[in-house]
């Protein structure tokens, strides 16, 4: 013990004292005894702290892992902000779950907590999606809410997301208040365990028809659906809550030809069909895909864990079934919502869409196109949730969505949102099909018209603390010995959002970025390329994106100009890459 740092010793005695359980403290001592040291720091060198998802882990035994105590504790520090932030309120919260190990559990135990703090609790009977409690949220009046999931993470993992009374995840002030309560707490016996029954509300399988109604109340070309009802749209769950509604979903907006992928249907936290519960992966989407080809689907879709985030596949230009970036369904959705709403003279002056600072700039320019305004926010959904909430009287947010496989189309949330987003790309397929194109004839169309953008990212996982403190480093360097070239190409602005500040370098002045401050680093050269640096906010990870573009004068020339600009963005990450390592 004595090779650990004075903090994580102070971390580890506490919690070898009785305020524990005899089943903890067993383990701690097993640790000591075998002397895993990597271990011990790794559980206990820091408390778990909010990101840009919330409270997020590996589970089990330690101040750094997502067990009954570091959960138990959220609780408690959230109600007593609660209580101090409203304390005339007759408080409310919602609670749901997904298909992780300790799930339930750990819903059981929240709600537990609440309701031991006389805060009545609005908690979900069975698994659902995370935007269902969005949703519940707002329809039940909630002061909070909190879902229990790790989201796409592997299945060590698990989570705890916090939300405020808009239906959106914590945003500061409140998410410091959070951190500042739970800090408070200093022993275990302040959380308050016994539960009352009498403050818990069940919420059951009757709340899924009106959440999957006012879903398809969006729909805005439901005369095309009806044309277009046997689209062959095959759908998996990866083992996840989306099978408890998409199929209902998608059933209701009038799609009658949907193949379930049954291997992954089942709900299970152990995800035994995929590497990585993540639809980004080519690898989690691949029986879905298999089963794309046998049946000859128009559209294939596969959603996370907790059903907040939607891959999809198409046939491309060549033939062949190909996963959609999550640029390019945000792309496809924005032009499909401006488009649609355009030729129906719906759209309006105060419409507006929004995308991440690290989101395509193709959504951008297709929105000006149409005079609708784009807003740029910080990564992270919570972010254009807030934004929507400042804006929900005076102006009407129409669709947006983040590189990372999140959407929402209209304001039914404060979210993203697979469940409203798997319709919806359903939606616009049955569309452009009625037209005789496919999702990637339109993409092809947009690149001919606005230029061929192209995205990459790299993910670098750096574990434990000795990765926080790699990262933190690499982080570190690029601050202060910043490249002045990229891929050949000379950068004529460098963006850090940590201290709000941007650095023309062609005449070495600044100027002031207005969004939060994050910490997050932006490369701009003079060909407009932009590369983004941010540590992640939920994961043990350095994440690089990449964003050129090229241009075409006809869909021909597509497959060429993308193998230039794939081989200019390697070239470009190879630079900023090597350039921390």
């Amino acid at each position: 013990m004595d090779t650990l740092d004075l903090g994580t010793q102070e971390r580890i005695k506490q919690w070898l004292s009785t305020e524990y359980d005899a089943e903890t403290r067993n383990h701690i001592k097993k640790l000591l005894d075998e002397k895993q040291s990597d271990e011990l720091t790794d559980a206990f060198y820091k408390d778990l702290e909010f990101g840009t998802g919330g409270l997020r882990g590996v589970m089990g035994v330690g101040s750094n892992r997502i067990n009954k105590y570091t959960v138990g504790k959220a609780t408690q520090g959230l109600s007593n902000y609660l209580k101090q932030s409203l304390p005339n309120e007759k408080l409310k919260v919602a609670v749901c779950y997904d298909s992780r190990n300790n799930s339930k559990n750990f819903a059981e135990l929240v709600a537990s907590i609440f309701s031991a703090n006389s805060i009545k609790v609005y908690l979900f009977d069975a698994l659902r999606p995370t935007p269902m409690l969005s949703f519940a949220i707002r329809h039940y009046g909630c002061h909070s809410g909190v879902m229990l999931t790790a989201s796409h993470n592997p299945k060590e993992y698990n989570g705890y997301k916090a939300y405020w009374s808009n239906g959106g995840q914590l945003v500061p002030p409140h998410d410091n208040g959070v951190i500042k309560n739970v800090n408070a707490i200093q022993s275990v016996t302040e959380i308050k365990f016994d539960r009352n029954n009498e403050n818990i509300i069940s919420i059951g399988k009757d709340f899924d028809d009106i959440y999957i109604q006012k879903n398809k109340d969006l729909s805005i070309s439901p005369e095309i659906i009806a044309k277009q009802k046997d689209l062959k749209i095959v759908y998996s769950a990866i083992h996840g809550t989306g099978i408890t509604v998409i199929p209902q979903t998608l059933k209701s907006w009038g799609f009658t030809n949907v193949h379930l992928v049954e291997e992954q249907s089942e709900p299970s936290g152990d995800f035994p069909t995929v590497v990585y519960p993540n639809p980004e992966e080519e690898e989690a989407m691949s029986l879905a895909k298999k089963k794309g080809e046998e049946i000859k689907a128009d559209l294939i879709l596969a959603t996370d864990p907790d059903t907040d985030r939607v891959g999809a596949a198409a046939k491309n230009h060549n033939g062949a079934y190909q996963l959609l970036n999550g640029n390019q369904i945000a792309v496809l959705l924005v032009y499909y919502v401006l488009s649609v709403k355009n030729k129906n003279s719906e759209l309006k002056s105060s419409d507006y869409i929004v995308k991440t600072i690290v989101t395509s700039q193709l959504a951008a320019d297709i929105a000006k196109n149409y005079g609708v305004e784009c807003f740029d926010t910080l990564t992270g959904f919570k972010y254009i949730g807030e934004l929507m909430t400042e804006l929900e009287n005076a102006r009407k947010y129409l669709a947006g969505g983040e590189e990372s496989y999140g959407y929402l189309v209209g304001d039914l949330v404060r979210d993203k949102d697979a469940v409203n987003a798997c319709a919806f790309i359903a939606e616009m397929t049955a569309y452009f099909k009625n037209k005789g194109q496919s999702l990637f004839d339109v993409l092809l169309d947009l690149y001919k018209t606005y230029g061929v953008y192209h995205e990459k990212l790299v993910s670098i996982t750096k574990k434990g603390k000795k990765g926080a403190d790699e990262i933190k480093a690499i982080m570190d360097r690029l601050r202060n010995d910043s490249p002045k070239t990229l891929g050949g190409v000379t950068l004529k602005e460098i963006r850090d959002y940590d201290s709000s500040t941007a650095y023309h370098l062609a005449d070495n002045t600044t100027s002031v970025i207005n969004l939060p401050q994050s910490n997050v680093l932006q490369f701009i050269s003079n060909d407009g390329d932009i590369i983004s640096v941010r540590p992640s906010g939920t994961e043990p990870k350095i994440k690089f994106y990449c964003s050129v573009k090229g241009s075409i004068s006809d869909t021909k020339e597509y497959d060429t100009v993308r193998s230039e600009l794939d081989k200019k963005v390697d070239e470009i990450m190879s630079d900023i890459i090597n350039t921390e390592s």
